[in-house]
């Protein structure tokens, strides 16, 4: 699996408009739920269920990366969406620092195995500390997917 398998091209935000982590999961579902063919219901039980997972315990990991994530019966396949704050966002970071970078993962409920390969894949590239510079410092979708397209050469070499 690689993340150009995971991140939908279409669903990469390189300027988040969003401030807090409500809205800035509220922002990349809207972004994502067109490609991935949700319902507005089913969009609206994707964005309760996040907020519920944020609420037993933050998915922001520190060194400025969340990864909000979710398994439903709506989701047909694993499927990221990647966005990018140029301000920060207070997502009750375990480091209580600002996240820059979030990807939201949405996974099948009746595919874990696929879910845990998925969020495995992300939090490698997530451990590169030039990775997560360069996707801060990135500006534009186009730089995005190229980082993301390095990070898989780098991990096969």
């Amino acid at each position: 699996m690689k993340m150009s398998d995971i991140v939908l091209p279409e669903a990469i935000i390189a300027q988040l408009e969003a401030v807090d982590r409500n809205a800035v999961i509220r922002e990349i579902l809207d972004v994502i739920a067109p490609q991935v063919g949700l319902s507005d219901d089913d969009t609206a039980t994707l964005y309760k269920a996040i907020l519920q997972r944020e609420n037993q315990g933050s998915t922001g990991l520190g060194k400025g990366v969340a990864v909000p994530h979710v398994k439903h019966r709506s989701i047909k396949q694993v499927t990221a969406a990647f966005a990018r704050s140029e301000t920060g966002v207070d997502f009750a970071a375990l480091d209580r620092e600002p996240v820059y970078s979030v990807f939201l993962l949405l996974s099948p409920a009746d595919k874990p195995d696929e879910h845990l390969a998925a969020m495995e894949k992300i939090f490698k590239s997530l451990q590169n500390d030039t990775f997560r510079r360069f996707l801060r410092q990135a500006s534009t979708r186009e730089e995005i997917l190229d980082l993301l397209k390095e990070a898989e050469e780098i991990a096969q070499a």
